[in-house]
């Protein structure tokens, strides 16, 4: 279990990293359109910065997420149900943890949601 930690640990490094960008990405935009007086709905740039500006919050939000999901991982690892499908109560498949190592259920659960 101390190659999973370590594994979802620099994976969590990493989703950290990209949500620093991001988050900077986003201020940025903000930041360009205060200067401006561009109106969204008329200017022809406007559309542009919303859509950037919309873009890069789903993306911080989607990033968020997975970390949230990185952190339950390590949470399950620490209270011994790591690897134990959420729905059924059967091991998850290590080829599955592999790929997906933040999956908290077996495939034939998490394809009958």
């Amino acid at each position: 279990m101390d190659e999973v930690r370590t594994r979802l640990e620099a994976e969590r490094a990493t989703v950290l990293a990209r949500l620093a960008a991001l988050t900077g990405d986003h201020d940025a935009i903000v930041a360009a359109s205060l200067d401006t007086n561009a109106d969204d709905e008329h200017d022809p740039e406007g559309a542009t910065i919303a859509f950037e500006r919309s873009q890069v919050g789903a993306l911080v939000a989607q990033a968020r997420e997975h970390l949230a999901e990185i952190d339950r991982a390590v949470a399950r690892l620490d209270d011994g149900s790591y690897g134990t499908c959420e729905r059924c109560g059967e091991p998850i498949p290590v080829a599955r943890l592999e790929a997906r190592p933040t999956a908290r259920r077996c495939v034939r659960c998490a394809t009958t949601d």
